[in-house]
């Protein structure tokens, strides 16, 4: 079954087209990461898949249901980068007075305990750091028992151990058969943790994959290397899939950052032709990586 269908959505601010014909569904029980550079059309879709804003052209259905329904916003659970309550409510009043707004609600101790608030419920909100307040708006998020659970950049303030906290309890819903969509800049984060990775920019879905998949796109492995190998050689190689200059590399030689699903091909190719070859680093493609040379691409035809 489907949680999220998204059909050709599209959304304009004025003369500016934010979110172009984009099509998404999402299956229960799968944690989706939703990837974008600022301004790609990111948080416009989010918003629109939770029924703040209506899209222009083409629809969106929550289990089947408008996504503003009773029904849907019942079963719906969305942690967004917002003030989490009056400063003078304590953790657990704040928690139980959300709590009441669903039909289907877990216990309040319960929500303290999987956000890890138990020591901090007599607290004031106005008293809370940041990640606390982070914390607290994801048991807001979770206090209704969600089936799907919108997560906006949800470990901004959180430090390491925190952050695996966090997502061993997301991980946790999600084997419940819980869907969790989320958008994160945290790429290492997000390769660790997604099922499925969805790359929007300008306004378009530009790719939809498993991690592995996405960071197939570009190349298998990524070569840090000095030669005096020219751009064009190197990029005519084959197996290379994209190439960037280090430190306004310019000419005939230079540092070079090469993706290619052949680095063995490349460095056979260079020594036999008598190139130079100084500084090799050869690594796996990261995301970070990937997600630049889809976004950057896309860039390339919007323009």
């Amino acid at each position: 079954m489907d949680v999220v269908q998204a059909t050709s959505i599209s959304r304009s601010y004025g003369e500016t087209l934010a979110v172009d014909g984009l099509d998404l569904n999402v299956p229960e029980g799968q944690i989706v990461a939703i990837l974008g550079p600022n301004g790609a059309g990111k948080t416009t879709t989010i918003e629109m898949l939770l029924g703040l804003r209506r899209p222009d052209s083409g629809k969106v259905r929550l289990f089947a249901r408008q996504p503003d329904s009773p029904y849907a916003r019942a079963r719906v659970g969305s942690m967004l980068q917002d003030h989490v309550g009056p400063e003078n409510l304590t953790v657990r009043e704040t928690v139980a007075l959300v709590r009441r707004y669903y039909p289907w609600a877990l216990p309040v101790d319960g929500i303290l305990d999987r956000a890890d608030l138990v020591g901090k419920q007599r607290s004031k909100i106005g008293e809370l750091s940041g990640g606390q307040r982070q914390r607290l708006s994801f048991a807001l998020a979770i206090a209704g028992d969600p089936d799907l659970l919108f997560l906006d950049e949800p470990t901004a303030a959180l430090d390491v151990v925190a952050r695996t906290a966090f997502w061993q309890q997301v991980r946790a819903f999600a084997t419940l058969g819980k869907t969790i969509l989320f958008s994160s800049h945290n790429l290492g984060e997000t390769d660790d943790v997604a099922d499925r990775i969805v790359v929007i920019d300008h306004g378009r879905l530009v790719a939809d994959d498993t991690p592995a998949g996405i960071k197939g796109l570009v190349a298998d492995r990524t070569v840090h290397l000095t030669t005096d190998a020219s751009r064009e050689e190197l990029a005519a190689m084959d197996g290379v899939k994209a190439l960037d200059a280090v430190d306004g590399t310019q000419g005939e030689s230079g540092s070079w950052v090469v993706q290619t699903r052949r680095p063995e091909h490349l460095l056979e190719t260079l020594f036999s032709r008598g190139r130079t070859v100084t500084g090799l680093q050869v690594v796996e493609t990261d995301l970070e990586a990937a997600f630049l040379h889809l976004t950057r691409a896309s860039g390339e035809r919007a323009a």
